[in-house]
């Protein structure tokens, strides 16, 4: 699906989605009335269950909401469904805003790489990802995006998703900035990814997963939807990397319900056991989705 918004944004009224990823069908299901659901209908109702809408907010309106920054991390305590309790705490709480911290409640899992720079691994993992035919989100910075062209255009010819990284990464997060600022963000990686590779990023992910209900609502007034995570570890610093056993062991042993995992591209571990895991996901009843 395509998310579609109005050129200097932030009057937005709505995200439009357009068919396609995932196999969606035109279907003309007739009813004893001769009426039919139509391709529209159907997309509104798998947006609804999965990436659901934008809500309305105007940019004149961003002052209105708190810049108090929240640094996030799911944490390790589990609700009774399995399912990290903080992911579920702050869905509820933040869910006006466009942002997930977690998706359905299903089987499902949702793989999501940072990339600030390039360590010589994302070539290894797209072809893993390719051999095992699970497509998955980029989220990248504007360095990342004017130096690494070839794996760029991967990212887009194999069918995965590009997301927005921010240009600058501020160490201090997106409620760092001034509401000018992060538009200025927003705008300039959206219109040099839409430029360069022919791409529509609709997902964006804070730098340092800090945010603040100010900067959710201009994300989602620019035409984003926010995506944290539900699963993350120790794997960002190369001199650092855990053993394969190790890594396994938490990424196995963290399955749960609607999961999306934050994986660093740098990790010469991810890419080690990234095919395994993906397996043994499988193997528990695990989907692997695009990220619509």
């Amino acid at each position: 699906m395509k998310h579609e918004r109005a050129a200097c944004v932030c009057a937005i009224l709505a995200v439009t989605m357009l068919a396609g990823g995932c196999g969606a069908k035109r279907t003309t299901d007739e009813d004893e009335k001769g009426e039919f659901t139509t391709l529209q209908q159907e997309t509104a109702a798998e947006q609804e269950e999965t990436t659901g809408s934008l809500p309305e907010i105007r940019q004149e309106d961003l002052q209105t909401y708190s810049n108090k920054d929240v640094t996030w991390g799911p944490g390790i305590q589990m609700a009774e469904d399995g399912r990290p309790a903080a992911c579920i705490a702050f869905q509820e709480k933040y869910a006006s805003l466009g942002v997930d911290f977690l998706k359905e409640n299903k089987k499902v899992i949702y793989l999501t790489f940072d990339e600030g720079y390039e360590n010589g691994y994302t070539e290894k993992i797209l072809d893993i990802l390719k051999e095992k035919q699970v497509s998955a989100v980029f989220f990248v910075t504007m360095p990342y995006a004017r130096e690494q062209t070839a794996l760029m255009n991967r990212f887009v010819q194999e069918g995965h998703v590009i997301g927005n990284h921010s240009v600058t990464h501020p160490s201090q997060g997106m409620p760092s900035l001034s509401i000018e600022d992060q538009m200025s963000e927003y705008q300039e990686m959206q219109d040099f990814i839409k430029n360069t590779y022919q791409y529509d990023m609709y997902l964006f992910r804070p730098p340092a997963g800090i945010f603040s209900e100010q900067s959710l609502a201009a994300a989602a007034c620019f035409g984003y939807r926010t995506v944290l995570w539900s699963f993350a570890y120790a794997d960002w610093d190369p001199d650092r990397q855990p053993s394969t056993e190790e890594a396994l062991k938490k990424m196995e042993g963290r399955l749960h319900n609607g999961a999306i995992y934050l994986l660093h591209a740098v990790s010469a571990t991810n890419t080690a056991v990234l095919g395994e895991f993906i397996d043994y996901a499988r193997e528990q009843g695990y989907e692997f989705m695009k990220y619509e």
